[in-house]
């Protein structure tokens, strides 16, 4: 019987459909997210489906809705899991804030230990809509397949509920092609904030790959005029007090830029510079 899984173990290489259709086809239920597994209630049902009449059911909480719900519905599954000596510790501070890989990872495991339990074989005798009703708000709002809730709503008869039913999703329709258009409308605008964030974004890249290239390229010709044949013959000191000059002027040139708006036009006066610099230290 699998308690303690290591993480290399195949269990938690199982997929997240492969998990959704195990839980949905076991509870016939219709979950697309593992996210919606974090209330616990699933869990509980599992280890009821595994050993009937363990579980409390009517302490299960299946219409959980907040984080201390979801803290309860686990404290039964952790006193469940007490009962029958399952050496596992159940993070819940991490299950509770819904995240998809650690429910996912939980749910691994559940399979894992079920399947060891029961060998993979279903309990046909076990009805999970029915054991539901036993929680403890008498609710249930967990996803049920379609294929049951057609079986339902196929048992019920009247011409009232029928009418009524009608008018109920005439509303509901209205009201979800307004929500749609208005969400719609929000969606483009958030679009369109966006783009314009991206291309100035992308603007701002240029700019500053344009001005690190200017940069390199003039440090890139202090360094050619550093290594002039002209400088061999040059005393170390004179050598020195040329390249200090030499840098000193490529800075004044380009304090230009903030105010030159003609590239062209500002490498000339840096070039000039650099040309009356080099001259007066030969001659």
């Amino acid at each position: 019987m699998a308690t303690n899984i290591g993480m290399m173990d195949s269990a938690y290489f199982v997929g997240r459909n492969e998990i959704l259709a195990w839980v949905n086809a076991r509870l016939q239920l219709n979950l697309s997210r593992v996210e919606e597994a974090a209330s616990g209630a699933i869990q509980c049902q599992m280890m009821d489906m595994t050993y009937p009449g363990v579980v409390p059911m009517h302490k299960v909480n299946f219409d959980a809705k907040t984080e201390y719900d979801f803290i309860q519905n686990y404290k039964v599954l952790q006193e469940v899991f007490n009962k029958l000596k399952i050496d596992k510790h159940i993070e819940v501070n991490k299950l509770v804030k819904g995240r998809p890989l650690d429910n996912l990872e939980f749910l691994q495991w559940l399979k894992r230990y079920c399947d060891s339990v029961n060998g993979g074989l279903m309990n046909e005798n076990y009805n999970p809509m029915e054991r539901r009703t036993k929680g403890g708000n008498g609710r249930n709002n967990i996803k049920v397949s379609q294929k049951n809730s057609k079986s339902l709503q196929s048992n019920n008869s009247g011409s009232c509920d029928a009418d009524s039913r009608v008018h109920g999703r005439t509303i509901s329709t209205k009201q979800g092609k307004s929500g749609s258009v208005t969400s719609g409308a929000n969606s483009s605008m958030e679009i369109q904030a966006l783009t314009s964030e991206v291309s100035d974004l992308k603007l701002s890249v240029d700019q500053l790959e344009n001005e690190r290239d200017f940069y390199f390229a003039k440090l890139r010709d202090i360094e050619v005029l550093c290594q002039a044949p002209e400088l061999d013959d040059v005393p170390r000191w004179r050598s020195r007090r040329y390249c200090m000059l030499l840098t000193r002027k490529s800075l004044h040139s380009l304090k230009l830029k903030k105010s030159c708006h003609n590239l062209s036009m500002m490498n000339f006066l840096l070039m000039t510079e650099i040309a009356k610099v080099k001259n007066s230290i030969i001659h």
